[in-house]
């Protein structure tokens, strides 16, 4: 569990750094949309350590920041690169969190 969270923030913080990385750091809407979901995948990401099951808030939290993260590029009319790679990554962000969730309440 504590390697798919990892992940999951590892992606959040690269939403945080995405702005500068694509250079769209002077787009004030999606740019504080990148910064501040990025920081809360991080932060949901670095508190569902440890948490089991479909009733630990922090994956559902981190997992809709995937959703976020998906629709993020097409609401702000991305380019084509940066669009498959920024829905790309929401998609395996919503995957590790889904699959976190999923797989800790077999485990039991």
């Amino acid at each position: 569990m504590t390697i798919r969270n990892s992940l999951s923030a590892l992606i959040g913080l690269w939403f945080i750094m995405a702005p500068w990385i694509f250079d769209y750091s002077d787009h004030t809407n999606a740019f504080l949309s990148s910064v501040i979901c990025g920081a809360v995948q991080l932060f949901a990401s670095l508190l569902a350590f440890g948490k089991k099951g479909w009733n630990a808030w922090q994956n559902w939290l981190a997992l809709l920041m995937g959703v976020w993260f998906i629709m993020f590029p097409i609401t702000f009319a991305f380019q084509l690169m940066e669009t498959v790679s920024l829905v790309g990554l929401g998609i395996v962000t919503v995957l590790l969190n889904y699959y976190n969730m999923n797989a800790e309440e077999q485990a039991e």
